[in-house]
């Protein structure tokens, strides 16, 4: 027996995990149908009318050790299994239109380092 954690975030600053024995040799969706305590149906869905076969939700993605994986992957004692929730925005785009709110670039007093502390190096 392997044991393995499960990671999920449903939501900003909310994560909930699970610690699961599994067979050797089993694969990440095994651990995924097989949770007991976290509720798989926020990423997971049935793809037969039984509801013996499931798959992933679309935008969901599954990592172990932060490192994307596919649902086939076959674990290993002690691995961390993330399940991964849909970004909702570009972070290249976020961060373009925090920039925009704090001012002009040219402008004094404005942008990232307006406020600095006294007698600080430019950019503290």
């Amino acid at each position: 027996m392997i044991k393995v954690i499960i990671h999920h975030s449903p939501a900003p600053r909310l994560v909930l995990e699970e610690e699961l024995s599994m067979p050797k040799g089993a694969s990440l969706m095994q651990a995924l149908v097989s949770l007991k305590h976290l509720d798989s149906s926020l990423f997971l869905e049935p793809k037969d009318a039984n509801g013996a076969i499931f798959a992933l939700k679309p935008g969901y993605q599954t990592a172990v050790w932060s490192r994307t994986v596919a649902t086939d992957h076959v674990l290993r004692d002690l691995d961390r299994i993330e399940v991964l929730r849909p970004i909702k925005v570009d972070p290249k785009v976020a961060r373009r239109e925090r920039f925009k709110k704090q001012g002009a670039k040219g402008a004094k007093g404005a942008g990232l380092f307006a406020k600095q502390r006294p007698g600080s190096k430019a950019g503290y």
